[in-house]
């Protein structure tokens, strides 16, 4: 009998491991692991990343991947990745230099194949719940974190409510977790289901007290407000947005009184500006102005194709301002904090270029009804502000959230448009993804 149960269980999983499907849920659950670990740790997120790819593997239909790869909404993210790779041609820094700065653009060969993955998979809807749970358990930590500082595994340097990471990471996962719930709200409310709606507003309310109390980055500061632009224009009418305007403005001024955090991070923005130009110091806001100051510059010394793959660090060397009184001129970076002029330095118009197309390309993806297309949308959105004042697509962190967030997203999107147009009298050749 235990020999026949050996036979049967061999037999199951030599079945298991024939059946496409399964390597699919397979990788579906890797997926899922990845976007739960993503706030927590980098290297968890980037070893079920990586099993997730290998998993794909021995069920891949490589003519129709291939095919899929032709669409512009996967061939502009691989033309970023192969302009990075011809770019170190003509770059005059060091090849390991040059190859170093690859590797912030290699995570975008990723979105091809999460939009490839999941036009076939229904359970895409599992990794926005894993990563929305992941985030309310980090928020929950936060708050131990900062009545408790020993709790914390981050401890060089040490910062209040932040457990793990930073808080400009920690703060545009919330931020985006907030503001994703508002369509999902706004149609439960609809629906007249008022106990869900209930829930979902206080898990987003959660997320908001936590930046308004513990901590918050100014980059969160100016783009939250952005967000909630975006949603109040596509999904309420004027009236509703009058009235949750004036209930939002009045939570903000309640907030600003009842919040010294709050008003320590805005009094930044002044504080750094006036140090930086009265005194030359090195202050946040101070360095990224020297620094795109000093960008603006590199780029119009080779505005078409740039100075080349890994470059930049060396172009600030060279302009840095040795010793005296503005020591913010001194500072060397190789990433000036912005995403268009991190590309600009190295790659030129052409790189802007294609940089413009990727974020219009994914942008124009999600322009339906839904709530995959209300997510896509607004990672695509956050991204594209938040990068005004970080590197934000290069960065590992934010640079995940917006592959798998637009991969995911984009990949339920075209299915559910494929979904109906079978079930339409005519039925098109390929999905919308295909002409955008």
């Amino acid at each position: 009998m235990t020999v026949l149960a050996r036979e049967t269980t061999g037999e199951m999983l030599l079945r298991r491991l024939r059946s496409p499907a399964a390597w699919r849920e397979t990788v579906d659950i890797f997926a899922v692991l990845t976007a739960a670990s993503l706030p927590w740790s980098t290297s968890l997120a980037g070893i079920f990343n990586a099993l997730m790819l290998v998993c794909m593997v021995p069920f891949l239909d490589v003519r129709a991947f291939l095919q899929s790869l032709k669409r512009p909404i996967c061939a502009a993210p691989i033309a970023l990745v192969l302009l990075a790779l011809v770019g170190t041609l003509w770059s005059d820094a060091t090849w390991g230099a040059r190859f170093y700065a690859i590797n912030p653009t290699i995570k975008l060969l990723v979105l091809p194949v999460l939009l490839y993955h999941f036009e076939r998979s229904p359970r895409a809807h599992w990794i926005f719940i894993a990563f929305l749970v992941s985030c309310a358990l980090l928020s929950v930590m936060s708050w131990l974190v900062a009545f408790y500082p020993d709790l914390a595994l981050k401890t060089d340097p040490p910062e209040r409510g932040i457990f793990v990471k930073n808080y400009i990471d920690q703060s545009q996962e919330f931020a985006l977790c907030a503001v994703a719930l508002a369509y999902p709200v706004v149609m439960l409310l609809r629906e007249r289901r008022y106990l869900l709606a209930g829930l979902l507003t206080a898990l987003a309310l959660s997320f908001f007290v936590n930046m308004v109390f513990v901590v918050v980055s100014r980059t969160a500061l100016v783009t939250v407000p952005i967000m909630f632009g975006v949603f109040a224009l596509l999904h309420l009418k004027w009236r509703s947005i009058v009235v949750i305007s004036a209930v939002v403005l009045a939570g903000a001024a309640i907030a600003w009184q009842t919040s010294p955090q709050l008003r320590r991070t805005a009094d930044t923005f002044a504080s750094d500006y006036t140090r930086y130009v009265e005194k030359g110091e090195a202050t946040s806001a101070g360095l990224r102005l020297e620094f795109w100051r000093k960008s603006l510059g590199f780029f119009a010394e080779a505005p078409i194709a740039g100075h080349g793959t890994g470059s930049t660090r060396g172009l600030f060397e060279r302009a840095a301002a040795p010793g005296g009184q503005n020591k913010a001129s001194a500072e060397v970076i190789g990433n000036p904090h912005n995403q268009t002029l991190n590309v600009a330095v190295q790659w030129g118009v052409i790189g802007v270029a294609v940089l413009y197309a990727i974020w219009i390309l994914h942008l124009m993806l999600f322009r339906g009804d839904g709530l995959a297309n209300w997510i896509g949308l607004l990672v695509v959105v956050q991204n594209v502000f938040t990068s005004l004042f970080n590197s934000h697509l290069f960065d590992f962190h934010e640079g995940w959230m917006y592959v798998i967030g637009v991969g995911v997203a984009g990949g339920m999107v075209i299915r559910a448009e494929w979904g109906e147009a079978k079930m339409g009298e005519a039925v098109p050749d390929r999905p919308r993804g295909w002409q955008v």
